[in-house]
């Protein structure tokens, strides 16, 4: 019921806004033509000190329509146009609606450079493949982050796991001043940012390197976003130091500290924390605790945790870290920009994991029962560097170079059961194992691009090297027992040493010739060779000797790939104003050696593969506002060695692994299409995509299962599977003085039918699933914001050649922030979230709570912070998931954070040339 009081509350709030609201309309033509003029920025700003009140578009008539609220004291009318001269009226006072008829621009004398008074900079402009935002012109609290400023933008939506989109295009690239800060993901940027420091955000299409050296339209259709740093604050020192410790032995401490000059740039970060956190948020309310979400950390499958592309290592469970970073940017010469990284990391997870596991099969159906309690520690070193030097106006070369080093420790005592349909007994398993790994990886890209005399002819060459090692040792003690064969029991003590290589190297060439201004042909070819390869030995637990020295054939063996592949290939390229269209073809030809050697038997396996390339998209853009976009890919996928190879990896002495020699590469399709409307005028827009693959053929598992469980898993093809998504996104702004409300409505879908074989039968499992969500956000002022959501997924499989016919689950979540920011330099913050997991089984809870609460006090000019936060107040925290697959049903809870209290206090700096930050509002636009 609450729900629908709150659904008539905005109704009633958005009739109030449009009843009172005055209307200013118009048209904006050229002086010259009287042609209209599309995505003109129009905008009122006080006469006082040019702060901007309100502002629109024109749509692709030239007209616009600004619903804004009565103005009692002087203001300019001003329209802003790229290439254009800014039109400026002044008026004494608006408390009528005005038609302000034809307005006409004149276009400037020079338009090679845009010469732009700043304190007429408009809040927003449509360049011909930029969004460009003045980040004064939003009103966000001082001491915000970027992330909060972003939120402020229209079009522009975070997720509450931070996944940002811009007009329904993810944004996969955040850059400031055109450089990584620390990771091109952009995660530390926007949560250890001040907002205030920001002059513009501008978006564009994400381009790979060589699509912007070239200047050839985006072919991804992610966004990229980069934030230009206020020349007065782009030198200067800044940042925070921050300690907390509560109950339990919680605790946290971070520090960053920037130092921006210029083009130099030089930021250090660091953190140590016991709650499962990153630790370098900005977030003046929730800070690291993120409702439970974290929007800061992501935990991978594998258990491993990070920011973005960086991986930290740590596991499921309860984890422990510490981190140092550098971050580093500047120009040694002229036309030569540097930026790199360094990270360390250090963490420990501990954790203890619940799973039921149904296998399904087409004669009854095998549940395995497992309790694991594992621990993990790892160091980890990670060197990135960019190097960029433009030999000439014709010529760029660009590096980026990549190391990384690893070393991960990690321990587990483990049981568990596997009974049949009747609930007898098939097989259990106690295992006691700890392993130690070291990794490296180094890796190259090298881009040199020359372009020439005329206009879209150019040379570009890539050069592209991955060295990887890996060094695996680990002991193995475990005892498994088989109930209803005649198997002996399999019982082990002993250590397995792993060494794991991949040396790959790639290089392209491709010239293009144009053949008219908006034509280009384009000739090229990829090659690439690379060798993969593992050395795994046993040593079983000699008695005698007392040591490990006893060599397990079966669970010895050898393998290496190499492969040699050549694609020539060549395309056109179409660019207009509004239409762009890329197409290549050509041909791939490969040789992949393989070569195993097990128990004494050497074997060569040579396999030629040849087919076909090609990959095509385009864009139509209808108006400023309106974009169509489609692509297409052929795919191929090659089988792995050891898909292939006669090789028998005993290594899990319940699942025996084998190579299928006949095994086919995957040949499919891939198609997506796109359509963005947003409207800047009305401040709302929605996005629809759709897209998939279809595979003719296919690599999927072929499992055998005996009469005790124990399975032996081959390789084998199918064809006629695919999988498919579509969904839509609509989201509407609406401000009316102090008041700004923001609705958020989506849905996300997938429908997929997969293939496999269990006991040499052919199974089908078709997927459906939907995920409608609804995001409300209500601002009064500076004061209080308001933010619910809720969001539903829905799984279903239906089988063939199952037991089972069918399987289904249904997530519900519901979440509420509050903040107050009264009285004045006190925030109280409240999180509150509801999770209800419909068709867990049995011993998993369905649902519980989660309420996160925070009061913080500034003083000494907001220098100091002193916080108190509760975690998990009513101490209800899980994590129980159920996950469907084409062959099984997993229900699985791991350890969570759970309720603590913590007392931190920050201390923050912030001196612009030599100045200490002004204690007066920045933002002021309702």
């Amino acid at each position: 019921m609450p729900k629908y009081f709150l659904f008539l509350a905005f109704l009633i709030s958005c009739t109030g806004i449009s009843q009172n609201a005055i209307a200013i309309k118009g048209k904006i033509c050229d002086s010259k033509s009287q042609l209209p003029l599309e995505a003109a920025t129009v905008y009122l700003s006080s006469s006082a000190d040019s702060t901007v009140i309100d502002y629109t578009i024109t749509d692709k008539k030239g007209a616009f329509l600004m619903n804004t609220r009565k103005i009692t004291k002087p203001f300019f009318l001003k329209v802003s146009y790229v290439g254009y001269q800014t039109y400026k009226q002044q008026l004494s006072f608006l408390s009528d609606n005005i038609d302000f008829g034809v307005i006409t621009l004149v276009e400037n004398s020079n338009t090679l450079g845009e010469v732009v008074v700043k304190s007429e900079v408009p809040p927003i402009r449509i360049k011909k493949d930029t969004l460009e935002f003045n980040a004064s012109s939003f009103k966000v609290r001082p001491d915000s982050n970027v992330q909060t400023l972003l939120k402020q933008l229209p079009g522009v939506e975070i997720s509450e796991d931070g996944k940002i989109t811009v007009n329904g295009k993810e944004v996969n690239q955040v850059l400031v001043n055109g450089q990584p800060f620390f990771d091109k993901d952009g995660k530390i940027a926007l949560q250890s940012l001040p907002s205030e420091i920001i002059n513009k955000v501008q978006i564009t299409d994400t381009k790979t390197k060589k699509e912007e050296l070239t200047k050839s339209a985006a072919s991804s259709n992610n966004a990229s976003i980069n934030l230009t740093i206020d020349e007065e604050k782009n030198k200067g020192l800044f940042g925070k130091f921050m300690g907390g410790y509560g109950t339990d032995d919680r605790y946290e401490s971070s520090a960053l500290v920037n130092y921006f000059k210029k083009k130099r740039k030089i930021s250090i970060l660091a953190s140590s924390n016991n709650i499962n956190a990153t630790g370098f948020s900005m977030d003046e309310v929730f800070d690291n605790m993120g409702g439970g979400r974290n929007e800061n950390v992501y935990i991978n499958n594998d258990g491993s945790y990070g920011i973005g592309n960086l991986r930290f290592g740590g596991g499921k469970g309860i984890i422990r870290s510490n981190m140092v970073g550098l971050n580093y940017a500047d120009q040694w010469l002229k036309n030569f920009d540097t930026s790199g990284n360094y990270f360390f990391t250090n963490a420990t997870g501990e954790n203890q994991n619940r799973t039921k596991w149904v296998k399904l099969l087409p004669a009854g159906n095998q549940t395995t029962i497992s309790n694991n309690t594992t621990s993990e520690e790892s160091f980890g070193h990670n060197l990135n560097f960019n190097f960029e030097y433009k030999v000439d106006s014709t010529a760029t070369f660009v590096m980026t170079t990549k190391f990384s080093e690893a070393n991960t420790k990690n321990k587990g005592v483990s049981s568990e059961s596997t009974a049949d349909d009747s609930n007898q007994l098939l097989n259990d398993n106690a295992s006691q194992v700890s392993d130690n790994s070291d990794k490296t990886n180094f890796s190259n890209t090298i881009n040199f691009n020359k372009t020439f005399a005329r206009k879209g002819r150019y040379v570009n060459v890539m050069f592209e090297n991955i060295n990887a090692n890996e060094d695996v040792g680990g002991l193995n003690k475990s005892v498994t027992r088989f109930y209803q064969n005649s198997d002996a029991d399999d019982v082990r003590d002993q250590i397995r040493k792993n060494r794991n290589n991949k040396d790959s190297y790639a290089t392209e060439i491709e010239f293009a010739e144009p053949i008219k201004d908006s034509l280009n042909l384009r000739l090229g070819v990829y090659a690439r060779w690379e060798k993969v390869s593992e050395d795994q030995k046993t040593y079983d637990f000699d008695t005698v000797l007392d040591s490990y020295t006893a060599v397990n054939d079966p669970q010895t063996n050898f393998f290496s790939s190499t492969m040699k592949l050549i694609t020539p290939k060549s395309g056109f390229t179409i660019q207009k104003s509004k239409f762009n269209f890329d197409f290549s073809v050509g041909t791939t030809i490969s040789q992949m050696d393989n070569y195993s050697r097990y128990l004494g038997t050497s074997t060569v396996l040579n396999r030629t593969y040849i087919f076909p390339y090609m990959t095509t998209y385009g864009s139509y853009r209808f108006s400023k506002s309106k974009s169509l976009r489609l692509s297409y890919e052929y795919l191929a996928g090659f089988p792995s060695a050891l898909q292939l190879l006669p090789i028998e990896n005993l290594a899990d002495p319940l699942n025996t692994f084998v190579g299928n020699q006949n095994l086919k590469i995957d040949d499919g399709h891939n198609a997506n299409v796109g359509y963005n409307n947003y409207d800047y005028a009305t401040r709302s827009g929605y996005t629809i995509y759709a897209g998939g693959s279809y595979y003719n053929t296919q690599r999927v598992t072929a499992t055998l299962f005996d009469s005790s469980g124990k399975r032996t898993t081959s390789y084998d093809n199918v064809s006629g599977t695919y999988e498919t998504y579509g969904g839509f996104h609509w989201n509407k702004s609406i401000k009316k003085e102090a008041h700004t409300f923001r609705i958020m409505i989506g849905l996300n879908s997938a429908l997929s039918k997969s293939k496999g074989f269990t006991n040499s039968k052919l199974f089908e499992a078709n997927s459906v699933e939907l995920k409608p969500r609804v995001n409300f956000n209500y601002d009064y002022g500076e004061l209080l914001t308001i933010n619910p959501s809720y969001s539903l997924t829905y799984n279903e499989s239906k089988y063939t050649n199952y037991t089972v016919r069918s399987a289904s689950n249904v997530l519900h979540k519901f979440n509420i922030q509050t903040t107050n920011y009264w009285p004045k330099n006190w925030v109280f913050g409240n999180d509150f979230g509801y999770s209800y997991n419909s068709n867990i089984v049995d011993g998993f809870k369905k649902d519980f709570y989660l309420w996160n609460s925070s009061l913080a006090y500034s003083f000494f000019n907001k220098k100091f912070t002193a916080k108190v936060k509760v975690y998990d107040v009513l101490n209800q925290n899980q994590s129980a998931t159920r996950t469907i697959t084409p062959n099984a049903i997993r229900d699985e809870e791991n350890v969570v954070l759970k309720r603590y209290a913590m007392f931190s206090l920050t201390y923050k700096i912030e001196r612009f040339a030599g100045k200490e930050k002004p204690s007066e509002k920045r933002f002021m636009m309702y």
